[in-house]
């Protein structure tokens, strides 16, 4: 009690390509948490207030974004919705495709696996879950309130913009 375990050393390969051995919780085997903090809180949901009183009310919707989002439009906000509304009464299920969103969403940005599992997030924390997911994404610049299409409209109105010449140019005396 109150001892700290040293972390052992692994080797590990990926893609064929031996990697630097990452340390190992000595006591479970598995890889420490590594990788970047979240942007937000998971207790932060005032941050955005419009999100945090629509996922409140609607949880199904705001995961529906978030999926639209992390699936690159394949899963439609309506559908993701949609399984997830299907998912709330039948024993609470919902925290199973929370969870799996939310691992998705940290491998994808590497973020870091806290300051709960995945799982005990969504079982505990579902809507607090969905807010910081909502605001992670919005604050990488995909906003899940304009869906999957309407963030590839605002990239490519930014293109445009960006490769434009500015319109009128003068020198001055």
């Amino acid at each position: 009690m109150g001892r700290i375990e040293a972390a052992e050393e692994v080797e590990t390969t990926v893609k064929g390509e031996p990697v630097t051995s990452y340390p190992q919780n000595y006591q479970t085997g598995q890889p420490l948490s590594v990788g970047r903090p979240w942007s937000t809180g998971l207790y932060d949901c005032h941050l955005d207030q419009t999100n945090a009183v629509m996922t409140a009310l609607l949880p199904c919707v705001t995961f529906g974004q978030i999926a639209e989002v992390l699936d690159a439009g394949e899963m439609s906000c309506p559908m993701g919705s949609f399984i997830y509304m299907l998912m709330m009464p039948a024993l609470c299920s919902q925290w199973i495709m929370g969870s799996k969103y939310r691992t998705k969403l940290r491998n994808r940005y590497w973020v870091v696996e806290a300051p709960y599992q995945d799982a005990v997030s969504h079982i505990f924390c579902s809507c607090c879950s969905l807010c910081q997911e909502f605001r992670e994404l919005k604050i990488r610049g995909l906003d899940p309130a304009l869906g999957w299409r309407g963030i590839i409209a605002q990239q490519q109105a930014m293109e445009q913009q960006m490769n434009q010449p500015p319109q009128f140019q003068a020198m001055s005396k």
